[in-house]
């Protein structure tokens, strides 16, 4: 037998933590089921210093846990489990079926889904090694501890070319390396890159090797037509090569744009199916922070609220 569900929450973060703190105080009695990465991105950052109501900052991982435990004070069933497959109804008031870890069956009336995102990385060794110790994938998370400094952003489109123009208002010098002869961001974000005087962009230009044993100290870039390697000194390395939202359950399912973000309507989370919510970085592409993922999960609990209300 299927256990029975009022709302499930799929995966965990700030917005699924704010939606089942929203959920259980609404007496919707929410179970969450957290994917593999139990509190989400945030848990890979060292330091959180902008996230309001901790003034003196805390890390990632101890954030994530204070979410926790506030959302299981009201009364949410925290589990882990990753969500593996999914038929949606697509009617008003139809049942949800869930399969966790390929053998747990579900049936939910309301589903939030806080799938989250996954920054893409370059893959090198010495790269994942210093993650939280000097690379980052998030300029506006991180850039602040590189106050003064060098820095490298990696990429070249439009989050590349805004990431190093913010770091640039911060830091010393940010050097942005091009895998090939030209950029793909907008000639707008071109063109401020250009006019900002301690931006330099290398071309055809890959990163070799993060140097450093804990904290990063440079990178060893390499010209990939001539093969010439290049020693930077930096404290910062920025990946900024795009994120994956984590939707591939979701696929054919449910309505996404071309790069697989989950599409609500207007200023809702609600998605093209009655009963469906998504929030945080499943559905944003444009902030990708935890206080608007936070907002939108707080968001999703009173749609989800509102829906089951409804129906009664």
């Amino acid at each position: 037998m299927a256990e029975k569900i009022k709302c499930l929450i799929i995966g965990s973060g700030p917005a699924g933590y704010t939606a089942a703190i929203y959920a259980a105080r609404a007496d919707m009695k929410p179970v969450m089921y957290t994917g593999m990465q139990m509190g989400g991105q945030l848990t890979t950052t060292t330091e959180v210093d902008n996230f309001p109501g901790y003034p003196n900052g805390t890390d990632g991982t101890a954030m994530m846990n204070d979410l926790k435990s506030q959302a299981e004070r009201f009364g949410t069933d925290v589990r882990f489990g990753l969500a593996t497959k999914v038929e949606f109804s697509k009617e008003k008031g139809g049942v949800h079926k869930i399969t966790v870890d390929e053998s747990t069956e579900l049936e939910a009336e309301s589903v939030i889904i806080s799938t989250g995102a996954t920054a893409k990385y370059l893959g090198l060794e010495s790269e994942q090694r210093l993650i939280g110790g000097g690379v980052s994938a998030c300029a506006t998370c991180d850039g602040f501890f590189y106050k003064g400094q060098d820095v490298v952003v990696v990429g070249a489109g439009d989050t590349a070319a805004e990431e190093a123009t913010y770091l640039a208002n911060i830091c010393n010098k940010v050097t942005i390396l091009v895998r090939k002869d030209f950029m793909r961001a907008s000639k707008a974000m071109q063109h401020r890159v250009n006019k900002t005087e301690n931006i330099t962009v290398m071309y055809n230009t890959e990163i070799d090797e993060v140097l450093g044993d804990n904290v990063v100290e440079g990178v060893r870039a390499v010209n990939n037509q001539s093969g010439e390697k290049t020693d930077i000194p930096v404290t910062g390395v920025f990946i900024a090569i795009g994120h994956k939202p984590n939707t591939d359950l979701f696929k054919n399912v449910l309505d996404m744009d071309d790069t697989g973000y989950l599409i609500t309507k207007g200023k809702s989370t609600k998605t093209n199916l009655p009963g469906v919510f998504a929030a945080g970085d499943v559905q944003d592409k444009e902030y990708r922070q935890a206080v608007t993922a936070a907002g939108t999960g707080c968001m999703a609990a009173l749609d989800a609220e509102r829906y089951l209300g409804a129906l009664e």
